[in-house]
């Protein structure tokens, strides 16, 4: 059985050397793989409507494909997105669209769905994790990355609400969507097997997954540190509190992505004490596998230019304006933040992505992630954006009859110790107290629950977010803080979330 797994992992790793000379090409001719990308995607979408609409034609150029389309944020685009959802063909990309990532994040509704082609898939995630174990196949050779299991972890599915009798349409998390989808040969390399993979309850996923995969041979793990902790935990209690080292002695490799990894740093390295151990970072979203760590010990990314993806960028500078000025690749320089603006194959046209970067390297293109467009709060995956603060408490001001001058959130990161949760802590300046501190935060917890799925899942049961922590400062503490800045008055106010607890610590120093 051993040889026929040896080689096995020898024709697999044959196969994917042939990427190595791809990502080769990313790196040497980047403005000739995206010129050719945006012909393909102007070329394949000409029939839809919105082909139509724009006047999709051979030969389309870069400047005339942005004179033309819009720069469409996910609210802008809904109206067609509904279209998809509702089973039309032909709306955004050629065919009709099967599958949609949740997520959340927006102002206009609970959750967003993005739609994922086939050829999303197949030339965007698929492609982008064939690239990523071919990339550590070659940076780590010891880790053994073809000669076990990969453990990874993901969300749901569930049916299409908005087509109830339509069996083969679905939403849930882009992780999800990517392994119910993943070829034979890729579901053959990873534990535990779906049906644990994507339950949706997570208590019970949890612990079922500890158990099924205590006696696997993991040599790699992917996915969001927080929730990776919690399963890591529990497996070492499992084992009878071994370090996993113990548990799984040929582990040697994180994929890791979604949040920011340096807060969880020193709890890896509690958890996994082994000088082998390596991590690589990964910018997979649901609108598409956009970069990853091509190097070790660097944690600038490379974007991926023929994942089916044609990048356009707005200066920060411009972010507020009605027509903001696009930038293509060619025209970014290193240093300054800039908004993402994506196409895609699978219909996402000038799409604004919400994230911001700056360029570390223009040959290479690589990247680092800077921020949102809007300030947030995403240390767990939770995706909490200002308009769901504000609403939360302004829901926990009325309940409680609370008047609130000012107020910011920060998170509350895991500790190493076992056990620990992470959590918000919200610091709120009242000009009326309320009636009843605990029914504030409850109410505020119970409403960010309502508007955002995501935080709605890590709240679950407490399992990677603890109830919010609310922290009632003096009178006078915001203005304090402005004014020992000397931004008092005008535009000037305090950023209401924070994924660093830099502002809250200072907030809370003595004066």
């Amino acid at each position: 059985m051993k040889s026929v797994e040896t080689a096995a992992s020898a024709i697999l790793g044959w196969a994917l050397k042939r990427r190595l000379a791809r990502l080769d090409d990313v790196r040497t001719r980047p403005h000739e793989l995206q010129e050719q990308l945006l012909h393909y995607l102007v070329h394949t979408a000409r029939h839809t409507a919105w082909g139509r609409d724009y006047g999709y034609a051979e030969g389309l150029t870069a400047t005339e494909f942005a004179r033309r389309v819009p720069v469409s944020s996910y609210e802008e685009l809904y109206p067609r997105i509904e279209q998809v959802l509702h089973g039309e063909a032909d709306v955004l990309w050629p065919g009709r669209v099967e599958w949609f990532a949740k997520s959340s994040g927006t102002t206009n509704a609970r959750s967003k769905y993005i739609p994922v082609t086939a050829e999303a898939l197949e030339d965007g995630h698929y492609r982008a994790g064939r690239d990523m174990v071919a990339l550590a196949n070659t940076l780590y050779p010891d880790a053994g990355v073809l000669r076990g299991k990969t453990l990874a972890l993901g969300g749901s599915h569930a049916p299409n609400p908005f087509r109830p009798d339509d069996p083969d349409s679905h939403v849930g998390d882009v992780s999800a969507v990517i392994m119910h989808n993943l070829p034979r040969w890729a579901q053959n390399r990873r534990t535990p097997p779906l049906e644990l993979a994507l339950l949706d309850e997570w208590e019970e996923k949890l612990e079922r997954m500890a158990q099924h995969v205590l006696h696997e041979n993991v040599v790699t793990l992917a996915g969001v540190p927080t929730w990776m902790i919690l399963l890591l935990r529990r497996v070492s209690e499992l084992a009878g509190g071994v370090p996993i080292t113990e548990v799984w002695p040929n582990l040697r490799l994180f994929l890791h992505g979604a949040v920011a990894f340096g807060p969880y740093r020193e709890v890896f390295r509690q958890l996994i004490p082994a000088e082998h151990m390596r991590y690589l970072e990964i910018y997979n979203a649901s609108e598409g596998y956009l970069a990853f760590q091509d190097q070790p010990d660097c944690p600038d990314l490379l974007l991926l230019l023929d994942h089916g993806i044609y990048y356009e960028f707005i200066p920060a500078d411009e972010l507020d304006r009605e027509q903001p000025r696009t930038l293509t690749l060619a025209e970014v320089e290193v240093g300054p933040s800039y908004a993402i603006i994506i196409s895609t194959n699978a219909g996402l046209w000038r799409y604004r992505i919400g994230d911001t970067v700056r360029f570390t390297s223009v040959m290479p293109y690589r990247i680092r992630i800077s921020g949102r467009t809007k300030h947030f709060l995403n240390a767990f995956g939770e995706e909490v954006v200002v308009e769901n603060a504000e609403a939360a408490v302004a829901a926990a001001a009325e309940a409680t009859g609370a008047l609130v001058r000012d107020f910011t959130a920060a998170p509350i990161y895991f500790e190493a110790g076992a056990g620990s949760r992470g959590g918000h802590q919200w610091l709120i300046e009242f000009a009326q107290p309320p009636a009843d501190a605990a029914q504030f935060a409850a109410v505020l917890d119970t409403t960010l629950r309502q508007l955002n799925s995501d935080y709605d899942a890590k709240r679950h049961r407490n399992l990677a977010l603890q109830p919010p922590v609310l922290t009632v400062v003096e009178p006078g503490t915001f203005s304090g803080w402005l004014a020992r800045r000397g931004k008092l008055g005008g535009q000037h106010k305090v950023p209401r979330l924070s994924n660093s607890r830099e502002l809250v610590d200072e907030l809370l120093a003595p004066a």
